[in-house]
């Protein structure tokens, strides 16, 4: 999505839940991770509509609006991307309107981009909804590029999540899901993975080391250079280091200047490839063992939130704001859960007894990533300058294949 978002897992995100993703104060100290005493409560079938949660509650007035409108317009959002596939399904399912997809390939800023070329323009090529990193939350909000749209379960939204507002309190945005980044490898390829940072830059990993987005608009892939930094002398203040790590990696030769896709992995042109942990653990069951994949996460390591926001100049805003409150229902957290992204309502979820129990036995447990850290939005905000400003000069790597 994203760069991004190539290609925002449950017993352990009542742990996460609570772990300061982006919200710590420095870089160097990882923020403590509470121990939970019980597992989350968890069903066995699929839950049952509950009032103000399920997408039967939507407001019907909106549903029939949408009908009108006959489309919503998406951009960067590919169906296998933290299973949006499912959502597709829910949205048309329930309007009957065509699910209008542009530029899978683009990254955040290209979303910004997209709103700002189509001010004036009503036609399929100007987007409704957009699914950016989380930097560009406050930023296409202060650039005018949002409306503020609260949905009906608003208060089920926590304020703020591992450390970081998880909504804009006039709701020009709102915080879906978020991920932890690790390294995906195809065991095919190579034979002994990753397991950290300094293990990237051993020769055995010549030619087979990528990113997942062009550093210069991919929010997954700036955040990975952003958590290279951390292992490498930087902080959550000093992202320098991150990219002076890659540099590194392409003197060396490991570094190959390729959107990592999962077809790239499985073909072992990109074998080993930063990524965040929801797509890693979806592209291993797509894959189920053909090739076989290992997801490891390095410490330390960085998480970041994505959210979603209805455009400024949307043509079809009805099914805008329907597309919004599939999101924050029970079934579109679930929907994401399911492809291993931690959605942020997970804690009301887990209160309400409503994850399937198959689905939190596949989570990864919160002590695999326990040295995760978040920055602030103003961390995050100085980090991305630093690494698309720079991208070029310090490493000087082209990266010519749009970012996934």
């Amino acid at each position: 999505m994203h760069t991004s978002k190539i290609a925002f897992k449950m017993i352990t995100l009542l742990l996460v839940v609570t772990f300061v993703l982006s919200g710590c104060a420095t870089a160097t100290t990882a923020p403590e991770v509470p121990v939970a005493t019980e597992a989350p409560a968890v069903v066995t079938e699929a839950p049952a509509a509950t009032s103000g949660t399920s997408v039967k509650d939507i407001p019907q007035e909106l549903i029939d609006a949408c009908k009108k409108e006959g489309m919503v317009t998406i951009i960067a959002t590919p169906g296998w991307w933290a299973n949006y596939q499912d959502i597709f399904d829910t949205f048309t399912s329930l309007t009957g309107a065509t699910l209008n997809s542009l530029d899978e390939n683009a990254g955040s800023a290209d979303e910004l981009a997209a709103i700002e070329a189509n001010k004036g323009n009503t036609g399929p090529q100007a987007p409704d909804i957009v699914d950016v990193g989380y930097a560009y939350g406050d930023s296409g909000k202060a650039d005018g590029y949002y409306q503020p749209y609260k949905v009906t379960t608003w208060d089920k939204i926590p304020d703020t999540l591992l450390g970081i507002p998880a909504k804009d309190p006039e709701g020009y945005w709102t915080g879906g899901y978020y991920g932890v980044m690790a390294m995906e490898t195809n065991t095919a390829a190579v034979e002994n993975p990753p397991k950290n940072w300094a293990d990237l830059l051993k020769p055995e990993y010549k030619g087979q080391v990528a990113l997942s987005g062009d550093p210069r608009t991919s929010n997954q892939a700036i955040q990975s250079v952003f958590a290279a930094a951390l292992a490498n002398g930087g902080s959550l203040d000093n992202a320098q280091p991150g990219l002076d790590f890659f540099n590194q990696l392409n003197a060396a030769g490991n570094f190959v200047p390729v959107i990592a896709k999962p077809g790239t992995v499985a073909q072992g042109a990109t074998p080993i490839v930063l990524a965040w942990d929801y797509l890693a653990f979806g592209d291993k069951d797509t894959f189920a063992g053909n090739p076989p994949l290992e997801v490891t996460y390095p410490s330390p390591t960085i998480a970041s939130m994505y959210v979603q926001a209805i455009s400024a100049y949307a043509p079809h805003p009805n099914c805008a704001k329907v597309w919004m409150e599939i999101l924050h229902s029970d079934e579109g957290q679930l929907a994401w859960m399911k492809g291993y992204a931690h959605g942020v309502q997970q804690a009301d979820l887990e209160s309400r007894g409503l994850i399937p129990a198959d689905m939190a036995a596949k989570l990864p447990a919160s002590s695999a990533f326990a040295s995760a850290v978040a920055p602030t939005p103003d961390q995050l905000t100085a980090a991305k300058a630093i690494i698309t400003e720079g991208w070029m000069t310090t490493v000087g790597v082209d990266i010519p294949t749009p970012a996934p």
